[in-house]
């Protein structure tokens, strides 16, 4: 099977069957998956999406919710939807998934939902609410098989059993005492394979990974990609077992990290929406490049100072886009590379020293390429062998500056606590032109004039 891409045909032939009645909408939707329907419907009006979802099962359509990206607002869906329906689709959900939509919404909007749910998905879904979304709290289902470590292989595979008609799929079974505490794992194989009189705490594992209700996403993430987990439990100071969190909430948890991570290192704000209009668009980044215009001001009073030089070699005026262009570019790469590395590991002080370096390295050998092309070029175009000269050592000092700023700024700013993708774009950016600037001008008044 592959993976679904939106396509035009696909969209025309929906709006198509919105357009026509309801049978001919059914029969086209029964032709796509749940993932597939919350897709088509960023291409489709909040009334159509509203239409199809009354149309569809009770499953499928909190499938369809469940699958909606964040900023499609599938909480606004389902607030328009009629009580009755809003109320089967969102008992139909994971907590977890519910958690998520509802935490969307203003507070008397959460209450009119979850005042006509049962009382044990009611208060099931508050207390997932009280966590922070970014943490563990936030992402775990509090459905999880749990069985007592006295019971017996019989009793335990009949309530492993009573216990998973009400989940979906699980993956691990948890163990815990009478007092709920968490005491480790046992996989299914283990319990079936076991003689007919063995007890659970004979088979336990008890040296697993777990998180705290108040660990970090990022964290959770880490975890379950190092020790290669479908599951992770999620337990609260005292080791009580609340619930779990699972890989697929674990890629969700990726995608937005990696989204944010970049939108921080392109000087946009992690709050603004990518289907955001403009007026939430100038908020996000009109800050950002105010900045960036004070820190330019930087690298214009170097071009100031070396008014002269440029009157009596214009030229250079060319040459200056480029290495500016270039510094930018290796420092970006530089940057990219670090940042990743300490969203991966908190490195330590070898391995940040050895970070540094290498980005020496890879900007002197890169500087001392791309500048002995430019050497060439000047030489040939403008028959200049010492304005080559110089312009060669300005790019290879430039991009050891590059490499030099884009691995160690991000480093120490990790350091002192502030977050490194959200500063370091504009320090390095700085740094690249005015030493860019500074290393060009510099070097050809002395050199050539």
């Amino acid at each position: 099977m592959q993976s679904f891409d939106l396509d035009k045909t696909d969209v025309s032939k929906l709006k198509q069957a919105i357009s026509g009645d309801n049978e001919l909408l059914k029969a086209t939707l029964a032709e796509y998956h749940a993932s597939e329907i919350a897709i088509l419907f960023e291409s489709i009006s909040s009334e159509d999406q509203h239409r199809i979802i009354n149309l569809l099962d009770v499953e499928t359509a909190s499938e369809v919710i469940a699958e909606m990206h964040e900023e499609a607002h599938p909480e606004e869906l389902l607030l328009q939807l009629h009580p009755d329906k809003r109320t089967e689709i969102v008992e139909e959900l994971d907590y977890d998934d519910a958690t998520d939509i509802i935490s969307q919404l203003e507070e008397h909007e959460q209450k009119e939902i979850l005042e006509d749910l049962s009382e044990d998905d009611a208060s099931s879904i508050r207390n997932l609410l009280s966590y922070d979304e970014k943490t563990a709290g936030g992402l775990m289902n509090t459905e999880v098989i749990r069985i007592n470590l006295n019971l017996t292989k019989k009793d335990a595979i009949d309530e492993i059993i009573r216990q998973s008609e009400e989940i979906e799929e699980f993956y691990t079974v948890n163990v815990v005492d009478d007092d709920n505490i968490f005491k480790g794992i046992v996989s299914l194989k283990d319990i079936i394979k076991a003689k007919g009189n063995a007890k659970i705490t004979e088979m336990i594992n008890s040296d697993v990974v777990y998180v705290k209700a108040e660990t970090d996403q990022e964290e959770v993430a880490k975890l379950i990609s190092q020790y290669n987990l479908t599951s992770i439990p999620v337990v609260d100071d005292e080791m009580h077992l609340l619930g779990r969190v699972t890989f697929d909430d674990v890629i969700d948890v990726l995608e937005d990290e990696n989204t944010e991570d970049f939108l921080k290192i392109s000087g946009v704000s992690e709050d603004e929406e990518l289907s955001g209009n403009w007026i939430e668009a100038v908020k996000s980044r009109l800050p950002w490049l105010i900045i960036n215009l004070g820190t330019a001001f930087l690298a214009s009073a170097v071009v100031r100072h070396y008014e002269n030089t440029l009157s009596q070699l214009a030229v250079l005026s060319a040459y200056m886009v480029i290495i500016a262009g270039m510094g930018g570019n290796a420092a970006t790469q530089a940057l990219a590379v670090t940042v990743r590395r300490i969203s991966l590991n908190d490195l330590t002080d070898n391995q940040a020293y050895r970070t540094v370096l290498k980005e020496f390295t890879v900007g002197l050998i890169n500087g001392a390429v791309t500048g002995l092309i430019v050497f060439i070029f000047a030489y040939f175009f403008d028959g200049k062998p010492m304005l080559g000269f110089v312009i060669f050592l300005a790019m290879t000092g430039n991009l050891v500056i590059a490499g030099i700023t884009g691995s160690s700024i991000p480093l120490v700013l990790k350091r002192i606590g502030i977050d490194p993708a959200i500063a370091s774009s504009i320090i390095i950016t700085t740094f690249t032109d005015v030493f860019g600037f500074l290393l060009l001008l510099g070097l050809a008044s002395k050199l050539l004039l």
